[in-house]
């Protein structure tokens, strides 16, 4: 198939095999005799498991290494493990740190009692209060 069909049927734009081409994560595809890329279905298969693996949010460099444990199946994979455990690692501490920004935003946002004037905004005079020197009850943990 031709680089549109793959890109299609991958759901991914063409650059993007470009690119996993170009980094190493999608082996180069044969030619066909008028020059145009040739893909099989193996290409297809990789860029859904790497498809997969971005949708885990893994890195690039995460995907290539997992990439290598696929193409070596004979490999132990305790470094597969090591590897996602790192990740949930990753995805708690980004999880631990959104609760602590939804806690300050309802902090901030608790500041405002029903609309009125700008002027009167409480949330618009605490998003101020560093500029005057003061702590924002958002960042103040005593007020939370």
């Amino acid at each position: 198939m031709k680089i549109g069909e793959l890109a299609k049927a991958a759901h991914v734009e063409v650059e993007t095999i470009r690119y996993y081409e170009r980094i190493g994560l999608l082996p180069a595809p044969s030619r066909s005799p008028n020059g145009y890329r040739a893909y099989a279905g193996g290409h297809l298969e990789r860029l859904a498991f790497i498809r997969h693996c971005r949708a885990l949010d893994l890195a690039l460099v995460d995907v290539a290494q997992l990439l290598r444990f696929v193409d070596d199946p004979t490999t132990d994979c305790a470094e597969v493990d090591a590897l996602i455990d790192s990740q949930l690692t990753r995805v708690r501490a980004r999880l631990d740190t959104l609760q602590m920004l939804e806690r300050q935003l309802v902090a901030l946002r608790n500041q405002c009692g029903a609309p009125d004037r700008a002027a009167q905004c409480g949330i618009l005079h605490e998003l101020e209060a560093p500029t005057r020197g003061d702590v924002c009850v958002c960042h103040d943990e005593h007020a939370q």
